[in-house]
């Protein structure tokens, strides 16, 4: 893949972070009081959240994991390996998978309780019927999880090892470093809406960073070849 083909892949990534991440602060953000300590989403802001914005959220992750997908699969010409970069391709394809499971999964159940509540449910009712929903399903989320992270661990091995075109220390760039920093960060935010959903928007805002680094490097090769 040429410098300009690669350098609009990771464009296109980034891109895919702005709709998902876009997407999940749009789910969320609000007033965070009343909120159920099991299913931390379930708040007074979510109550009275318009139909729209869901609408909005969900529809932005199509074009979100279209643009994720250019990006990751961009990504494999960096490995220097044939062997390793099938392993990755398939791990990837795997990976992308969960992504708008999840997105819808979090999006029902947010729909769900913002109707329960608009039909004259009581706040406490409708928190537990959406609670009792998200623990009989969150299976959903350790399977998708389970799903999305080998390539990123994947990733980091063939980084740290030296099987990309990468620096070794370029390892510690990695997204799931990068998400492990921001929640951290994220825990000395003040509790409200912007914290709530800078949360809720981790993985897509530490996939914007990672993205980036890759394409300043692209970019400031780019440059060492021309000259």
């Amino acid at each position: 893949m040429t410098s300009k083909r690669m350098t609009a892949a990771l464009i296109c990534g980034m891109a895919g972070c702005l709709c998902f991440g876009g997407g999940d602060w749009l789910m969320i953000y609000g007033d965070t009081s009343g909120a159920e300590n099991v299913f931390a989403m379930l708040t007074s802001g979510a109550a009275q959240i318009e139909l729209w914005r869901y609408d909005l959220a969900m529809a932005l992750a199509f074009p979100g994991i279209i643009l994720y997908g250019i990006a990751l699969f961009a990504v494999q010409n960096y490995i220097t390996d044939e062997k390793h970069r099938r392993v990755y391709h398939y791990l990837n394809a795997f990976g992308l998978t969960p992504w708008i499971a999840l997105h819808l999964f979090y999006i029902m159940i947010l729909v769900l309780f913002g109707q329960l509540c608009d039909k004259g449910y009581e706040f406490t009712e409708a928190q537990a019927i959406c609670t009792e929903l998200y623990s009989v399903l969150s299976w959903v989320v350790i399977v998708s999880e389970a799903l999305m992270l080998p390539v990123f661990l994947y990733w980091f091995w063939l980084q740290i090892t030296g099987r990309t075109a990468f620096p070794k220390a370029f390892a510690f760039t990695n997204v799931l470093l990068v998400f492990a920093v921001l929640r951290c960060a994220g825990m000395l935010i003040p509790d409200g809406g912007f914290s709530l959903a800078f949360r809720n928007g981790l993985m897509s805002e530490s996939m914007i960073i990672w993205f980036a680094v890759m394409l300043m490097y692209e970019l400031k090769n780019r440059r060492g070849g021309a000259a």
